[in-house]
């Protein structure tokens, strides 16, 4: 056999078994890599359309929850898994954002991942306490301006979305107050309603129950245009900040390399599921966007969003970490 012919003859066994492997697929249960802890907004997505797409595939696919600041921990740990399509990732913002925030990363989300599909988009809420004096984005900048060393924001960790939505919003408003950062949402309103910090930056979905109640006043949302649960809440666009858009966004991701039929596979379960009137009233519920794309359009739209992110730290001056 010549060494063309012996090459074929690799090349022709390695698409066969990954297609007999793709056949077959799911012969297990699939573990499902989550950067956040249990009942955040990224998780209960997570839960939803792994449940009903493990019913559809005939394996569980089991949520393993791993928080790490930036979801960098877990980012690595599923990029260096087997492309078997048994261990995915819930890809987010924040692999986008760590790609412009960090100076060094121990993996690389374009190229050491390959893209099954969003899921969903998300915006983030302005906050203040009940008893803030704040009841616009005008008065909680002239509070900030006027209270000198006594006004702190906070996010969730630093390098989050979050947080870099706090920095942009200092940035755009001209104000040199702290951003200070905390593990979880539990911890962040805790600090809000403590008196704390004055403001906090938080994604809707944690939050909405808590807004419509009446325990917290949302003065604005983050993206272009206003939430349809909130309709009263302007934009920080035209609260004075023109410009300002930031959304958040989740999707599954797989290592490299892993085969296509798995990866689309995987994409007509998500879409199926996440279009199931169950999923759909659940995200309705929390005040999840649906938004499903193509690979090919996950991957076009992950590289825009980190070209974004660097742009907003540039024109912010953000530090890189």
């Amino acid at each position: 056999m010549t060494l063309n012919s012996f090459s074929l003859y690799c090349a022709l066994t390695l698409l066969a078994t990954a297609t007999a492997s793709a056949q077959t697929y799911p012969a297990k249960p699939i573990r499902f890599v989550v950067p956040f802890g249990p009942g955040g907004v990224g998780d209960i997505t997570a839960r939803t359309v792994a449940q009903k797409m493990g019913e559809a595939m005939g394996q569980q696919i089991i949520i393993d929850n791993r928080p790490s600041a930036g979801g960098v921990v877990a980012a690595e740990m599923v990029a260096r898994a087997e492309p078997d399509g048994y261990t995915l990732m819930l890809l987010n913002n924040a692999n986008a954002v760590s790609m412009a925030m960090f100076k060094s990363l121990p993996y690389d989300t374009l190229k050491d991942y390959a893209m099954v599909s969003t899921i969903a988009g998300f915006s983030a809420a302005v906050l203040v306490s009940t008893d803030s004096p704040a009841k616009t984005t005008k008065e909680l900048i002239a509070q900030a301006r006027t209270a000198g060393g006594k006004f702190n924001s906070g996010s969730i960790q630093i390098g989050s979305a979050q947080y870099l939505s706090a920095e942009l919003f200092k940035s755009m408003a001209g104000l040199n107050n702290t951003t200070i950062p905390f593990n979880n949402t539990g911890a962040l309103i805790g600090a809000l309603r403590g008196n704390e910090i004055q403001a906090a930056f938080e994604f809707i979905p944690p939050v909405l129950g808590q807004i419509r109640a009446g325990a917290l006043r949302a003065v604005a949302v983050s993206s272009k245009t206003r939430f349809a649960l909130l309709p009263n809440v302007p934009t920080l666009d035209e609260s004075g900040l023109p410009g300002y858009d930031v959304i958040s966004w989740n999707g599954i991701g797989a290592p490299a390399k892993t085969p296509r039929a798995i990866v689309d596979r995987l994409n007509k379960e998500l879409h199926t599921a996440a279009n199931s009137p169950q999923v759909k009233q659940r995200f309705a519920e929390l005040g999840i966007e649906q938004n499903l794309k193509t690979p090919e359009d996950m991957r076009a739209f992950v590289t825009s969003e980190i070209a974004k992110w660097n742009a907003l730290i540039d024109k912010a001056k953000i530090p890189r970490l």
